[in-house]
């Protein structure tokens, strides 16, 4: 009797099993295309992963990269279902009809810089007249800000050597005076004041208001598979809130251990960038202190469209009420 009974909740346990497998492994796998390289300034996503923080919402993440340009041209066709792109490049692709949406505003400033040797006796964008600038790609962000920075100098884009550096390189070209000025991201002027470099800041954010990374997803992703897009900005959100409760240098050893190996030499510069920036100003402000981390300033985002439109960065400022969400919308 004993050894029937036992038989029987064998073959419960093991029909059970089966029935339960296919919920137990459901995941939702998605691809998220970051902006750039696989850098350490990225370590809040690597932590939130390790940390099972995307696991906990039932997803699988996997990592891309590429230029802002190209990540919202995936995210228009479908072939990534997330992408981590800088702000400015986002209004410039709703400006050009691009079906993107942002649904997680995580940088809520910008954190674009035009940087210069103290020596070579740049302070403003008029000192630029005749230099060689690099950027990272013509349709990248900081290219935008270089064109708006130098209208508001009384210059043009012509005024201007422009060179095109790849974002791994561009911190070197400056370093070994290859280019006059690079604008790229104020967090490097920790990286070169730390190889003894003086270095002159002018903080793109002064004169063009903006929006560093942010998650963005398709129209038809956030339409079709709104719990989703829910779930994913929860996980950011997680993922960022962890690092500001304390736990930077946690989350830059994951970075180094499992991510950017390379970088492992500069985490005293690297934490003393993201407490001082990221932390204190980048992914806080008054907005998320009241409604949470990610939140939607849609005034601070229409600006920021309607100065490029006035400046002919793009031709016409997008209705930014039609391309950015607050995460605390999406149902």
């Amino acid at each position: 009797m004993y050894a029937k009974l036992r038989n029987y909740l064998t073959a419960f346990a093991a029909i059970a099993a089966t029935l339960m497998a296919p919920e137990a492994m459901a995941k939702d796998k998605v691809v998220f295309q970051i902006d750039g390289n696989v850098v350490p300034f990225y370590a809040p996503l690597y932590a939130g992963v390790e940390n099972g923080f995307f696991e906990e919402q039932d997803i699988e993440v996997e990592f891309l990269y590429a230029g802002a340009s190209d990540i919202l041209t995936n995210i228009a066709a479908g072939n990534v279902d997330f992408g981590f792109p800088n702000g400015d490049a986002v209004v410039a692709a709703a400006a050009s009809g691009l079906p993107v949406k942002v649904v997680h505003t995580t940088y809520q400033r910008g954190i674009g810089a035009l940087l210069a040797k103290s020596e070579s006796g740049i302070e403003t964008y008029a000192d630029l007249k005749g230099k060689t600038v690099a950027v990272t790609s013509l349709g990248s962000p900081n290219y935008l800000q270089l064109q708006v920075g130098l209208i508001q100098a009384g210059l043009t884009i012509d005024d201007v050597k422009v060179e095109v550096v790849s974002s791994g390189a561009i911190v070197q070209t400056l370093q070994s005076d290859d280019v006059d000025a690079i604008v790229f991201s104020e967090l490097r002027k920790y990286v070169l004041e730390a190889g003894g470099f003086k270095v002159n800041m002018i903080l793109s954010n002064d004169f063009l208001p903006s929006f560093g990374n942010v998650v963005v997803t398709s129209a038809e992703t956030l339409a079709d598979n709104p719990d989703l897009v829910k779930r994913f900005t929860a996980a950011v959100t997680k993922s960022y809130q962890w690092v500001i409760d304390g736990n930077v240098d946690a989350a830059l050893q994951i970075s180094m251990d499992k991510y950017t190996p390379t970088w492992a030499d500069q985490m005293p510069i690297l934490s003393t960038a993201f407490t001082n920036t990221f932390v204190a100003s980048v992914w806080q402000s008054p907005l998320t202190a009241e409604r949470g981390l990610g939140a939607a300033n849609l005034e601070a985002w229409q600006k920021n469209a309607d100065i490029l439109a006035e400046y002919d960065v793009i031709d016409t400022a997008p209705n930014a009420a039609d391309f950015v969400v607050d995460p605390s919308d999406i149902k």
